[in-house]
């Protein structure tokens, strides 16, 4: 049905169009979508060249570096990023960074060998926001063995003495040679180079360990330590340590300690240790004996109140260790305890009795005396009485 130039359509035509242009959109859709994915799937990104790991010399920190792919030149408006994963191979978890750069250092135990990978991330524009990610490369690293595993040292152990000097010892290892010794090398991050322990521990005329020299901020660090081993008749294997400097500080004990007891309130006080180590450092344990009870708590204070259990307590002692807490470090080694300090109850009637016992004999003493001395008197006095009396007498009968 026409009307001017108008065309009324009816239900059946109107819905074929409404069909058509739902038709129309799908295939639009598909088309776009489509040809998003047939862009993604082209862009291929190779990983990074030349990847690995390099040792320089300092005892376990190693380079692990690389280059870009050159395929990166087609991509020059992507973000490109390496997504890096490494560990001891012994190790079940992989360490991950992401970064930029085409290097990165960290330390690794040197006595396993050490595995990475890497691949590249590519982002941005050229790949339509979403993050395309190359195959990986891979890469090793190991020191080759030398000598029997029981030539090793033995039990090494490494304290940091009151936050200034590093010592460590170790012993020989097992069925070496009489003209096996051994030799310590050591490094950090502000050092150039490792450097060789000058100042040995001598035992039966062996390298036992080592007095290191003041070192000049090594503290929140790694420090790594290799000793190894020479000997003429057979070969010596190298054995590798890391330590972090604030974790085996140990300090000097508590002193100046002092109890006060006041009816039931107990106050303990001792002095902070002297040395570098801030106060705020510190952790105490303080072992504190009531007559034949013991119990042991801790403070991050020089100074507790406690209260007595019992008035009639005779005795009270205690004593003090500290280390570094977690506030300043991870772990530290507790100090040698202080020396025992002590409060009697008794001791003011042993001090009451000692000053009173002498004192009564002294007045007993004067007293007896004062009386010896008033009844010599009396008796003078009575003796003069009776002399003057007998001449006054003698006088009146003369007259």
């Amino acid at each position: 049905m026409m009307s001017g130039n108008f065309k009324v359509l009816n239900l059946r035509e109107m819905a074929f169009i409404h069909l058509d242009i739902r038709c129309l959109y799908a295939i639009l859709i598909c088309t776009t979508f489509g040809s998003t994915l047939s862009s993604n799937a082209e862009i291929k990104v190779n990983p990074p060249q030349d990847f690995e790991i390099v040792d320089p010399g300092y005892l376990g920190y190693l380079y692990l570096q690389w280059q870009p792919s050159l395929s990166l030149e087609n991509f020059k408006e992507c973000t490109v990023e390496y997504e890096l994963k490494y560990r001891n191979i012994d190790s079940e978890n992989w360490k991950t960074i992401i970064t930029k750069n085409l290097c990165y250092k960290d330390g690794f135990d040197l006595n396993k060998g050490v595995e990475a990978k890497i691949h590249t991330l590519l982002q941005g524009q050229c790949t339509n926001g979403s993050t395309v990610q190359s195959s990986w490369s891979e890469a090793t690293y190991s020191i080759s063995p030398q000598g029997n595993l029981e030539t090793k040292i033995r039990d090494m152990d490494c304290t940091y003495y009151n936050w200034q000097y590093l010592l460590c010892s170790w012993k020989l290892g097992i069925g070496v040679h009489f003209d096996t010794d051994y030799n310590l090398f050591y490094w950090y991050e502000d050092l150039d180079h490792a450097l060789q322990c000058v100042d040995y521990i001598k035992g039966n005329g062996k390298n036992i360990g080592c007095r290191f020299p003041y070192l000049e901020s090594p503290d929140y660090k790694d420090f790594y330590i290799c000793v190894n081993g020479s000997s003429k008749s057979q070969l010596i294997r190298s054995s590798y340590f890391i330590f972090q400097l604030q974790n085996i500080v140990k300090s000097s004990p508590p002193d100046y300690l002092s109890i006060t007891v006041k009816s039931e309130e107990i106050n303990l006080k001792w002095s902070v240790p002297t040395g570098p180590i801030p106060a705020k450092c510190f952790i105490y344990e303080i072992a504190f004996t009531e007559d034949d009870s013991t119990w042991v708590t801790t403070t991050f204070e020089n100074e507790m109140y406690i209260t007595r259990t019992s008035n009639k307590s005779q005795q009270l002692c205690f004593l003090v260790r500290n280390k570094v807490n977690i506030y300043c470090s991870d772990d530290g080694i507790w100090s040698e305890w202080s020396d025992k300090q002590c409060w009697k109850g008794d001791i003011r009637k042993e001090t009451l009795l000692f000053f009173l016992i002498p004192f009564a004999f002294v007045s007993l003493f004067v007293l007896l005396i004062t009386c010896l001395l008033l009844y010599n008197q009396k008796a003078l006095m009575k003796m003069v009485f009776h002399t003057e009396k007998e001449v006054f007498s003698h006088q009146e009968t003369v007259f």
